[in-house]
């Protein structure tokens, strides 16, 4: 490997070690967002702002000359955009708001297994022995890690791993709709034109809890929050990402993202004082440990897929 070539590898692992770090921290970030200005308030805002930023996204990289689509191909973004934004991130938002921030970062963490039975069901890869067994250790792993709730009768937070739960399928969902339409026209007409085509179904429905909000009266520190948690984690962070992947290759760069838990966890014991008991820190260890089995003890490098779209949220 040359100097250069060495040079860039070494950025982009701090790259992404930066935005996991951004990401686990986003939980507790939004949490308290939510809390000040609603988890529809804050939907109604996020898709003001992120039509913006994807036109300015494909202004600087096409001009006024944005790529052409086909009837087929517009609907498939459209399809697409549904189900990333409006309920893949509509239901974050409210899961992460009725539940907790290290919940939150476990359940989605779960997303790569839900993403090879997608794949399964599509007839489009065969289950081996490992990943069988990595996904019921990871069932296994989340009912352990919400055995507290059940056995104490916390049905809101309860709730909200639920809604998480499905919010994660519906993100893998997203990653194979997505896989084929990347090849074909790159991540970033991808990602604009599905954040533009969606943004307007989840401000219809947002938009009576974004209008009762008194916006004026909004502290400066609730909006630096909500800049971070569209633009930085959100935007700009799925630009960073596809930058990671592409110089130091997903099946590197995808075991990471096993350290963002652990770092929402620290993030909200610091901030906002969350306790966890041992059976909660077991059922993590447990469900983490049957996730990267399922997703790494597999026939070979085309499963990439599972990893190559980072969180929305």
């Amino acid at each position: 490997m040359t100097t250069a070539a060495a040079k860039r590898e070494r950025v982009a692992l701090w790259a992404a070690l930066v935005l996991v770090l951004c990401w686990g921290s986003n939980f507790s970030v939004q949490k308290a967002v939510f809390t000040a200005l609603t988890p529809g308030g804050f939907l109604f805002v996020r898709y003001l702002i992120m039509p913006v930023a994807a036109a300015l996204l494909l202004l600087a990289h096409f001009g006024t000359r944005w790529p052409r689509l086909s009837r087929r191909e517009f609907w498939q973004l459209f399809r697409l955009g549904l189900t990333g934004h409006l309920l893949h991130v509509g239901l974050v938002t409210y899961g992460i708001h009725w539940s907790t921030a290290f919940s939150s970062s476990l359940i989605l963490a779960i997303g790569p297994v839900f993403t090879l039975l997608i794949l399964r069901w599509h007839g489009s890869e065969q289950l081996t022995r490992g990943q069988v067994a990595g996904v019921a250790l990871a069932v296994c792993g989340v009912l352990v890690f919400l055995s507290d709730k059940l056995v104490g009768a916390q049905w809101q937070a309860s709730g909200g791993d639920l809604v998480l739960l499905v919010a994660a399928a519906f993100f893998s969902l997203y990653t194979v709709w997505c896989k084929p339409l990347i090849e074909r026209h790159g991540g970033v007409v991808v990602m604009a034109y599905g954040t533009l085509l969606g943004s307007l179904p989840v401000i219809a429905l947002s938009a009576a809890q974004g209008l009762r909000v008194d916006w004026g009266a909004v502290p400066p520190l609730v909006w630096l929050g909500t800049l971070y948690a569209v633009l930085v984690a959100a935007f700009f962070g799925w630009i960073a990402w596809g930058w990671i992947n592409a110089v130091r290759g997903v099946a590197r760069t995808a075991p990471l993202m096993y350290l963002m838990p652990p770092v929402a966890a620290l993030v909200a014991w610091l901030a906002t004082g969350e306790r966890y008991t041992a059976t909660k820190l077991a059922g993590a260890a447990i469900t983490l440990g049957g996730v990267a089995l399922a997703q790494f003890a597999s026939h070979g490098a085309r499963d990439e897929l599972r990893d190559s779209v980072p969180p929305l949220e």
